[in-house]
């Protein structure tokens, strides 16, 4: 069966689930706590895009802070494991600290630190930590997955030749990992925007999908609450697709394609 068409069966089996868990669900009074998808389609044209994309904007743009500072130090930390051994287990500690460190503990503690945007518009500091902290544990656990996966044959000609495990970072183990690194910051994508919006959970931020959604279920504003899953669903899909298309185009060995393909 071809890609698309079992993406298709599985977006038709999901809005099927969702249709006739509305109809199940009971409601209380006016409130559906959950709406069928042509209310939510409803509530999505009503609000109009001059609503969502302020907020979303602002989201993806801590997102993309995030993404890139928390995976850059992430493929730091792996690469320094290879030259320096002897960081193993502290930087493979430090990434399980980072994937279970409890944010409701450490969120007052971020804003308190950090703060949060400084002008209405602008990214807030809380929310690009939380996107950095949520990539760090796929990326390096990826990373170093990939950097050891590297033929041994190569690596003793490096070494006969002379080359330092600097060398051998470089001339092999990269070329070697790059399939193992591209998926992990593939996976990261959807983390670096949940990161994000729970960064803005904490206040201290105007506009943001955070705001907006804490807003929405205040007020029990189901279909807006829904609309908003399904946005934040399509962005990550579309962040997530992205990587996966450039990670094809640099690594296409990876995808079982060849070169210049």
């Amino acid at each position: 069966m071809p890609g698309w068409a079992s993406s298709l069966i599985g977006a038709v089996a999901i809005i099927a689930v969702w249709w006739l868990a509305s109809i199940i669900v009971p409601t209380t009074g006016t409130y559906a706590p959950v709406p069928s998808p042509p209310a939510v389609l409803e509530t999505l044209v009503t609000d109009g895009i001059g609503f969502y994309w302020p907020n979303f904007s602002v989201t993806i743009a801590e997102a993309g802070i995030g993404y890139f500072w928390g995976n850059l130090i992430a493929l730091i930390l792996a690469a320094l494991v290879l030259i320096f051994p002897f960081l193993d287990g502290v930087i493979n500690q430090f990434a399980v600290i980072t994937y279970c460190v409890p944010i409701v503990a450490i969120g007052p503690l971020a804003i308190v630190i950090l703060g949060g945007a400084k002008t209405a518009g602008d990214p807030s500091a809380t929310a690009v930590f939380f996107a950095a902290l949520s990539v760090m544990f796929t990326t390096i656990v990826g990373a170093l997955l990939g950097l050891k996966a590297a033929d041994k044959a190569a690596l003793d000609v490096v070494a006969v030749y002379g080359g330092s495990r600097l060398t051998q970072l470089r001339k092999v183990r990269l070329i070697a990992a790059l399939p193992s690194i591209l998926n992990a910051l593939q996976i990261a994508v959807p983390a670096a925007f949940l990161g994000a919006i729970l960064g803005e959970y904490f206040g201290k931020i105007e506009r943001g999908v955070g705001p907006i959604l804490v807003a929405a279920q205040v007020s029990l504003n189901s279909p807006r609450v829904w609309g908003l899953f399904l946005l934040c669903a399509i962005v990550a899909i579309i962040g997530f697709a992205i990587v996966g298309l450039i990670g094809r185009v640099i690594a296409p060995w990876s995808a079982g394609t060849k070169a210049g393909v």
